[in-house]
């Protein structure tokens, strides 16, 4: 008689407790869950999951544009739908071991694609009346949002390094990230040069915010060889804790039941001011505080 095969836990799927917010932990992740136990058992990739999530994201994305009450909510279903989908992909990768660095590329780009659609139907939904002032008051706020989400990725990373240790995050260092490029051929590896190439400069505008936490890290790596000291790690854990909900509030979430709420009142218009002051007001706050935080622990390395 074979052995039954025991099916992964639930917690097992989860990056880590400490990054995950409450709306994740009781509704995206236990659905991902659901979602990722399907897709194994039809040995459905955590690729196909993530590209089916696009496609979904640019529908609910396309609801949008209408100014039709309906049409809205159902656009937030899919919307829903697609977020679900992307947790999953993440849950099912780390329950089959399917990592991958395309995976990473289409993971990297699944939110990116959605909000683009997003911002483009709001647009062009509101254009009659805003005439180009609408575009250019999208194009500031997607750009106060691609900072937003890239700090707020970076941040929970850098915990997850100190927590997990280098194998549970996905930190990176550009000098590193430059060394990989040049090993790439444009011929033979066009995509994951190409990849490389935006990533490099995504991780350098990250850096460039967090000049105290390179100054901390390049001590790190002088002095104890990349490996922080176990005191130094349950240190900084504990002082990262409390900003980790504005990590989150940064990603997702948040932006979107801002995004629902400007529906609802007819006027999606509200959800640009939103990102670009209360959100930004998290930003600049998030990045002080972390900065002080590095400062502290450069002085006691």
């Amino acid at each position: 008689m074979t052995k039954k095969e025991t099916k992964p836990s639930f917690e097992s799927t989860l990056k880590s407790m400490d990054t995950e917010e409450f709306i994740d932990i009781y509704f995206y992740r236990p659905i991902g869950y659901q979602w990722a136990l399907f897709f194994q058992k039809l040995s459905v990739s955590p690729n196909a999951v993530t590209v089916a999530s696009i496609f979904i994201g640019v529908a609910a994305g396309i609801c949008f544009y209408f100014e039709n009450i309906l049409i809205n909510v159902l656009g937030m279903l899919l919307l829903i739908w697609a977020n679900s989908y992307d947790s999953a992909d993440g849950q099912l990768a780390r329950m089959t071991g399917q990592k991958s660095q395309l995976g990473r590329i289409l993971d990297g780009a699944c939110g990116d694609i959605w909000f683009i659609t997003i911002y483009a139907a709001i647009c062009l939904r509101l254009t009659p009346d805003w005439l180009y002032w609408i575009w250019l008051l999208a194009a500031a706020t997607g750009y106060c949002h691609a900072k937003q989400a890239s700090m707020a990725d970076y941040y929970r990373n850098i915990h997850l390094l100190f927590l997990k240790g280098k194998a549970g995050s996905e930190l990176s260092f550009s000098p590193v990230l430059k060394e990989n490029y040049k090993k790439l051929n444009w011929k033979k590896d066009f995509i994951y040069k190409a990849f490389e190439w935006f990533y490099i400069n995504y991780t350098v505008g990250q850096e460039q915010f967090s000049p105290r936490f390179q100054q901390m890290m390049q001590i790190i790596r002088e002095k104890y060889n990349g490996e922080a000291p176990e005191w130094f790690r349950t240190a900084f854990r504990q002082k990262s804790l409390p900003l980790m909900k504005y990590t989150n509030m940064l990603s997702f979430n948040t932006r979107i039941i801002a995004l629902f709420v400007s529906l609802f009142f007819g006027m999606p218009w509200l959800y640009f001011i939103f990102e670009m002051t209360v959100l930004n007001i998290m930003l600049v706050y998030m990045i002080r505080r972390h900065e002080r935080i590095c400062k502290e622990f450069t002085a006691q390395l």
